[in-house]
């Protein structure tokens, strides 16, 4: 073996990439920088703007197609609505927010260490009250429309169990979180040079094959302020039902019933679980964080 080979099986070639430091855990400091109150003000209207274009879009479609049913846009021209926004808003604010305009994102990028508990739990309101005023929006355009075909609300379709649609909202998820942390990962972005540049292309996307697949089980949630934006302005019983604890009954559902059991089920029990799972994945198994961290517990305590 000849002297070079040796040197570099006894010094392998240093990283091309560097991981950034993982994120505080509660970082007060931030309350004083005028940097994360902007993140927080792109959040909110990225999230109006995704909600007043996708449920015009789907409120559309129904109105068109109740006559037609060759009419309006489809199931397919709602996906590329979902699809089509999250591309151009996560261009749009990545350099200024991160992008997420979804809790569930959020979520996954926080268990990741990529954002402090403080920004994520900040991000989430911004984005549900984002998704709030953008609904309010559109039903203030075409009320009667709003009334008379669902508010542009998730629930469970017909036909198809409470837990057929929970399984449908984790898979769902963590294909779009998974896409997220993969389409961000710094290690690909140090190889790729295109890579930053193009990543809210395959989150479109993935928002996009996921409306194909689940519009028919959930009509899609996969963001729990997409849900709960329109369950709140909506606000009739069966997508809020399909909000609430599933051991809640239908007859005693009421308003303050459903936002005390609002974190416990379907349109955020999902989400959050993919998000979680794709965290998981993304960050022990494939980036190997866990054994990296034994690895570097090892090498200081040799040394």
């Amino acid at each position: 073996m000849s002297k070079e080979v040796m040197a570099e099986a006894e010094h392998p070639p240093a990283k091309d990439y560097h991981d950034p430091p993982p994120a505080p855990l509660l970082d007060l400091g931030e309350l004083m920088l005028w940097s994360f109150y902007r993140a927080l003000i792109a959040e909110f209207i990225a999230t109006l703007l995704f909600l007043y274009v996708t449920v015009a879009t789907v409120i559309g479609y129904k109105a068109q197609s109740q006559d037609d049913q060759c009419g309006g846009v489809g199931i397919l021209g709602i996906a590329w609505a979902f699809g089509g926004m999250i591309f151009i808003l996560v261009y749009c604010t990545a350099g200024i927010s991160g992008g997420h305009i979804n809790p569930a994102v959020t979520l996954g990028l926080f268990l990741a260490r990529k954002v402090s508990l403080l920004r994520a739990v900040m991000y989430m309101v911004a984005q549900c009250l984002g998704a709030i005023c953008g609904v309010g929006i559109v039903k203030g355009i075409m009320k009667h429309q709003f009334n008379a075909f669902g508010g542009g609300a998730n629930s469970v379709a017909a036909g198809y169990s409470k837990g057929t649609a929970l399984g449908a909202e984790i898979i769902g998820t963590f294909v779009l979180v998974y896409t997220v942390f993969s389409a961000t990962d710094p290690k690909r972005s140090a190889r790729d040079s295109h890579v930053p540049v193009l990543a809210p292309l395959p989150i479109g996307f993935a928002v996009f094959m996921v409306h194909l697949a689940t519009i028919p089980i959930t009509g899609t949630g996969i963001n729990p302020a997409r849900s709960f934006g329109a369950a709140v302005i909506y606000n009739q019983h069966k997508p809020w039902h399909d909000h609430v604890s599933v051991f809640a009954s239908h007859r005693s559902c009421s308003a303050k019933l459903c936002f005390v059991y609002l974190l416990r089920w379907i349109f955020w029990v999902g989400p959050f679980v993919g998000a979680l799972a794709a965290a998981v994945y993304h960050q022990y198994v494939l980036r190997a964080a866990a054994l990296k961290a034994l690895g570097s517990f090892r090498s200081s305590r040799s040394n």
